[in-house]
């Protein structure tokens, strides 16, 4: 498999080389040349065979011939080694829990998959490859995590100061070893910038090897597909189309499940189910794309104001409106509506969620209110509700029961680092490395 810029001005190169750049010379972001289609006879066999078998048969076509089968599937057996659980609210309604791996959300399956991934293309390299990476609450945990003592990498985790939950900062900035936190004074949106600039930066390259764990790299995209087929594994045969709405914050995430369908997955049409921060159902609405700061709210996984994956997206859809609109519908919710839904969920069906999957819920419950033909909804539920103990608390009156290895984090001592959100500071504190 070779892969593409979406600025269409790079020339093709290998996965390794996707991997290990992140971002394209031109500054666009890396795509798979071409995906093939996996036959019906061959998704049918998907729902018998072990899901480490599936992944693996999923991904392998766009490994080779960068990594050997037997490195993939070792890769793919350490990575995913955690459940993917389906509940189903009633037969039109069901819940894809994402978030049974170490840190709770659903970020583990890309982070595991190319920490190992990166692990394998560096070795025998003579200088340590430095992964950057903004996160507004999960990516950070994940990565972290996912790049824990790996040899040969070093991880440099950016995050908004005093914009994500205590729980979500204290899964990555309390590891020490290999993994550095940087407390930035400003949004996530600056956070996003920096490590773009960083990118950018002809001098900064010569002088250190970078690449980013963020969506922005294609080795946290295509493991992400597993996901989207493991519901699709559980989900009952149905003659109805099937509707997936995804929360969305820098869309990774939805645009892993269009790579899905892409390989045969049946997906009528994908939700994009945001917060406040609109500006992918405002473009679905309007047809105009227009980036703005991000808005502060509880849900704030998704307080992303310009969206990395949006370019992915288009050309996903050959850049052109009507043909997004066909598979993705967009829905917006306010945190009022958002913690209203919490409460709903809990009181209809005795169910947790989390505010990011309130908003999924509200996301699809809204494509309801609005197409009246028969569908099943699938909603992702992205992390779990004792990451968002207070917003959970503010929604049903009660928190949720703390899982062991959460608690344990909690009681550990914040080791990250203030930087400002000029550009110039994170430089001068890369090159002094």
């Amino acid at each position: 498999m070779r892969y593409r810029s979406t600025g269409r001005k790079s020339g093709l190169t290998s996965l390794r080389g996707a991997v290990l750049r992140g971002l394209a010379p031109d500054g666009g972001l890396y795509m798979p040349a071409e995906i093939a289609r996996h036959s019906p006879q061959e998704l049918e066999e998907f729902r018998r065979l072990p899901f480490t078998e599936v992944c693996f048969r999923v991904v392998r076509p766009f490994a080779a011939p960068d990594v050997p089968e037997e490195v993939l599937w070792q890769i793919v057996a350490e990575s995913i080694n955690f459940p993917v659980k389906l509940v189903s609210f009633s037969p039109g309604l069901h819940i894809l829990e994402l978030f049974h791996g170490p840190t709770l959300a659903f970020k583990d399956f890309g982070a595991r998959f190319m920490a190992r991934l990166m692990g394998y293309f560096v070795r025998g390299e003579s200088r340590p490859l430095t992964v950057l990476v903004a996160t507004s609450g999960d990516t950070g945990s994940a990565v972290a995590h996912g790049f824990l003592g790996v040899r040969g990498i070093r991880v440099v985790i950016l995050y908004p100061s005093k914009r994500i939950s205590e729980a979500q900062e204290k899964q990555f900035t309390t590891l020490g070893e290999n993994i550095t936190a940087l407390e930035v004074a400003g949004s996530f949106d600056d956070c996003q910038r920096l490590v773009k600039q960083a990118f950018t930066d002809a001098e900064l390259n010569k002088r250190a090897f970078l690449t980013s764990a963020n969506s922005i790299n294609i080795g946290r995209l295509l493991p992400q597909m597993f996901y989207h087929v493991a519901a699709y594994r559980q989900l009952p045969v149905a003659s109805v189309p099937l509707i997936v709405s995804v929360p969305s914050g820098n869309f990774g995430n939805l645009t892993a499940g269009l790579f899905a369908k892409r390989i045969g997955l049946p997906v009528a049409m994908f939700v994009a189910s945001t917060n406040a921060n609109d500006v992918v159902p405002e473009y679905l609405s309007t047809g105009e794309f227009h980036p703005r700061p991000a808005t502060q709210t509880f849900s704030n996984a998704m307080d992303v104001g310009n969206p990395n994956n949006f370019p992915r997206l288009l050309d996903l859809c050959r850049g052109r409106l009507e043909l997004v609109r066909r598979e993705i519908w967009g829905h917006a919710a306010t945190d009022a509506e958002t913690l209203q839904e919490m409460k709903s969920i809990h009181d209809r069906f005795g169910y947790i969620a989390d505010p990011h999957t309130a908003v999924g819920v509200l996301g699809w419950e809204a494509y309801k209110r609005e197409h009246s033909e028969p569908a099943q909804g699938l909603v992702l539920a992205t992390a779990h509700p004792a990451k968002f103990a207070d917003v959970v608390k503010r929604a049903i009156g009660t928190a949720p029961p703390l899982p062991d290895r959460l608690a344990a984090y909690l009681k550990r001592e914040k080791l990250s680092l203030p930087m400002t959100s000029v550009y110039d500071d994170f430089k001068q504190f890369l090159l002094a490395q």
